[in-house]
């Protein structure tokens, strides 16, 4: 048995099949199979089982494997210390980002770690969805939910509401939703959900409402919910920040608000996968994106406490 088979079962592992793990090892199908039996081979015992789907580590394969992450990260932290020997601070990093958030507030932020850090390559995907981290590759997630998955590791970024709100002159023209229910007797502008019903969670103390919304205008893209809402299309139910310039400046009003609302969840988190060794340019993106995000909410409540808010 040598380190370089235990740093390929931790690969293999983690692709979760061989094919995977010979495209991101860019090796043959053939070849991993092979040292793969051949580690199999010296310790005597099966180490992975086949299922129809993915690779499942027995239990001696997961102690191997467990070995093998270390063996892994000792060698990058050692070629990351030749690396920047001499250097700046460089690496890649993949994230992905929440397309509303990402767009409307963490550009800002990212553009000023590249500023910061020009060295750094970073590729951002700007994507809702909860998906394999390792699958993707990704090194990084932003994402809106009530509660993170188990199985990674989560920082909470900030609490997410969202509003209903109205455009002045529409809200000028109509009688705004007094109740919760009264939402079902207006257009409803607000987020597109693939496959199951749009429903619309409601706190106020103890109390928790949901509510089934059938919108009249639904899209990822919520700058484009945000022109909808100011062209007077009916009632948005979005996250506040997409509208927040506009209710503080009074082109936008807002109602319902003693309830807080949410649709995809109450909170923002960060997410990474545990025990995958972090280079230092992912180590600082982590760092300024939470520091970021803690500028960001001490705005916020600064906005909220000086009583900006407008009301119908």
């Amino acid at each position: 048995m040598d380190a370089q088979s235990l740093v390929l079962l931790a690969d293999i592992v983690e692709a979760g099949n061989l094919s995977l793990a010979a495209r991101r090892l860019k090796m043959s199908r053939a070849n991993i199979s092979y040292h793969l039996g051949q580690l199999e081979k010296n310790v005597g015992q099966e180490l992975l089982r086949r299922t129809t789907r993915h690779l499942e580590p027995t239990e001696l394969g997961l102690r191997l494997y467990q070995h093998g992450c270390v063996i892994r990260d000792e060698l990058m932290a050692a070629r990351e210390s030749v690396s920047f020997l001499g250097s700046g601070l460089h690496g890649q990093v993949r994230m992905s980002i929440p397309t509303g958030f990402g767009n409307q507030i963490m550009s800002d932020w990212l553009i000023e770690f590249k500023r910061q850090y020009p060295d750094i390559l970073l590729t951002l995907m700007f994507d809702n969805h909860v998906d394999d981290l390792l699958r993707d590759e990704v090194d990084i997630a932003v994402r809106v939910m009530s509660d993170p998955p188990a199985q990674l590791v989560a920082v909470k970024l900030a609490d997410m509401e969202y509003v209903a709100c109205a455009v002045r002159e529409y809200a000028d023209r109509h009688s705004m939703p007094v109740e919760l229910d009264d939402l079902h007797e207006f257009p409803i502008v607000t987020s597109h959900v693939v496959g199951r019903e749009l429903r619309l969670a409601a706190y106020k103390g103890e109390t928790r409402l949901e509510l089934a919304l059938r919108p009249t205008l639904a899209s990822e893209n919520f700058q484009f919910l945000r022109e909808a809402i100011l062209g007077g299309l009916g009632i948005g139910v979005v996250p506040d920040y997409v509208v927040e310039k506009d209710v503080m400046e009074g082109r936008v009003v807002t109602m319902l608000r003693d309830w807080r609302l949410s649709i995809f969840g109450t909170s923002m988190y960060l997410l990474r996968m545990p025990g995958r060794y972090q280079t230092q340019a992912v180590r600082t993106l982590i760092d300024f994106v939470i520091e970021r995000a803690q500028t960001w909410n001490q705005a916020k409540e600064r906005v909220l406490n000086s009583g900006s808010s407008a009301t119908p």
